[in-house]
């Protein structure tokens, strides 16, 4: 089993079938390509995406279902061919896809990215932020309503 050094985790033991390949790399970090997915059970349902070519390079993320169990996704042709999926249609989250979306902490709240979630082929393991331009969705689909924090965490 492959053992990684990280910022935050420490020495961190993993499965290689967790490792991810971002073919172009994400968006702000072109060269940063490989990660591996880590999830703890006490965390759950949140799932690192940790850099195995940084230490201290870390996304949070969460299964988009969990976020919007509505969500549909739309996945460019030019990112199905990145993960290597047919043109012919859209993949299915939970079928063909794991579909997550990265998380912001901001002043008001924690907020998801729902309009370019992290797209990754169950079959390959190869992943893109698929950006969906056209779409309805927000960068920062707030996760708790202004009105549900605590006074304390609304105000910085």
């Amino acid at each position: 089993m492959p053992v990684l050094e990280t910022k935050h985790f420490g020495t961190l033991s993993y499965e290689t079938e967790s490792e991810l390949e971002f073919p172009l790399g994400l968006p702000g970090f072109d060269d940063r390509r490989r990660f591996v997915a880590v999830h703890f059970v006490e965390n759950d349902p949140l799932i690192y995406l940790q850099s195995l070519e940084d230490p201290a390079l870390c996304f949070i993320t969460m299964p988009i279902l969990a976020v919007d169990p509505r969500y549909r996704l739309k996945v460019s042709g030019d990112d199905l061919g990145h993960l290597g999926l047919s043109p012919v249609r859209q993949p299915r989250i939970g079928e063909d896809v794991l579909c997550l979306s990265v998380l912001s902490l901001r002043e008001t709240g924690p907020t998801a990215n729902l309009l370019a979630p992290i797209v990754v082929n169950l079959r390959n393991r190869k992943a893109v932020q698929a950006v969906a331009p056209e779409s309805d969705y927000s960068h920062q689909f707030a996760l708790l309503p202004q009105q549900a924090l605590p006074q304390e965490a609304a105000v910085c």
